[in-house]
């Protein structure tokens, strides 16, 4: 994948099945933003650190097996054992599942952007699985240019939108209006 030319998009997950397998940091990262999305998280692995377990997710503390990622919606490779990994990228390509390979991105489907979040904002910065570090420090740098004042702009904007679909032209000026408020 690295240096590949990647397709960004935003997924709905809500309600869907997304598979973890691995029970280490790395899972705990990825569940946890798949829960926030309203994903139906699956963890596999034989050790699950605590805050995963606790988190409201189904949890099968044994190791992958085959068919593990039956109905799956997306996949994430995250344990410390190459060979699991790889034997995971296997089967969900073989069923045609979006897979993500923590520890060898070429060998999956997606990358996942370091994102900023304020309220229905989302700002997603990649390198396409090339440098995770320096999207995450590009990522550092807009959180003070986008603040969580954001949040609330977009908010306004979206009633302003949702009360009488005003025209492309029309939206333009309020988006002004709230930028010129936010600027002082």
């Amino acid at each position: 994948m690295e240096g590949a030319v990647l397709y960004p998009v935003f997924l709905d997950l809500d309600g869907k099945r997304c598979v973890v397998v691995g029970g280490g940091e790395v899972a705990n990262r990825k569940a946890r933003k798949l829960l926030q999305a309203r994903a139906r998280v699956v963890v596999v692995s034989p050790e699950v650190r605590p805050e995963l377990a606790s988190m409201a997710l189904e949890v099968h503390e044994r190791p992958y097996e085959p068919g593990d990622l039956e109905g799956a919606f997306l996949v994430f490779a995250t344990t410390d054992r190459r060979e699991v990994n790889a034997a995971v990228a296997r089967e969900a390509q073989e069923r045609g599942i979006p897979v993500n390979v923590a520890d060898n991105p070429p060998e999956g489907d997606f990358a996942l952007p370091s994102t900023l979040r304020r309220g229905h904002l989302q700002v997603a910065v990649s390198t396409g699985g090339a440098s995770p570090t320096l999207a995450r420090r590009v990522r550092k740098e807009l959180e003070d240019a986008f603040g969580p004042e954001w949040a609330g702009i977009v908010e306004e904007l979206s009633r302003a939108r949702k009360s009488g679909r005003k025209a492309e032209a029309e939206m333009e000026e309020v988006v002004e209006g709230c930028l010129s408020r936010l600027r002082g």
